[in-house]
C-alpha cells in the first residue's frame, strides 16, 4: 500500500501563486507515476499535471499549461505542484495520486491511479 498526503493549499488572491507538496509513505519503493488532479464543487475530477517516476516526463493539462509546473524529489518521496498567475477558476480541491507505469494516454485518466490523498484546498479570490 501507498499513502499520499497533500499539502501546502490555502487562500491565495488572483495572480498568486501556491505550491502543492503530496509526500508518499509505504511501499515507495515502487516506480510510480504521481498525478495531480483537481475538483471543484458540481464538477467532475479533471486532470492537472503529471510526472513520471523517473520525472523525466511532464504531463500538462492545456488549462493550467505555462502556469502550472510539476516536479518530483524521488529522495524526500515528494511530488510538488508549483501553481503561479492563480486564477479564480482555479479554485477546486486538490488531490495527488499515483500508480505504477502509466502511458501518455493514461496518464491523464483519474481511473487509471491505484492511490489517492484526501485533497487539499485551493481557493483563489478575485
Amino acid at each position: 500500500q501507498v499513502q499520499l498526503v497533500e499539502s501546502g493549499g490555502g487562500l491565495v488572491q488572483a495572480g498568486g501563486s501556491l505550491r502543492l507538496s503530496c509526500a508518499a509513505s509505504g511501499r515507495t519503493s515502487r516506480s510510480l507515476d504521481v498525478g495531480w488532479f483537481r475538483q471543484a464543487p458540481g464538477k467532475e475530477r479533471e486532470f492537472v499535471a503529471a510526472v513520471t517516476w523517473s520525472g523525466g516526463s511532464t504531463y500538462y493539462a492545456d488549462s493550467v499549461q505555462d502556469r502550472v509546473t510539476i516536479s518530483r524529489d524521488n529522495a524526500k518521496n515528494t511530488v510538488y505542484l508549483q501553481m503561479n498567475s492563480l486564477k479564480p477558476e482555479d479554485t477546486a480541491v486538490y488531490f495527488c495520486a499515483a500508480s505504477g507505469a502509466l502511458s501518455s494516454s493514461q496518464i491523464g485518466s483519474p481511473r487509471e491511479y491505484d492511490y489517492w490523498g484526501q485533497g487539499t484546498q485551493v481557493t483563489v479570490s478575485s
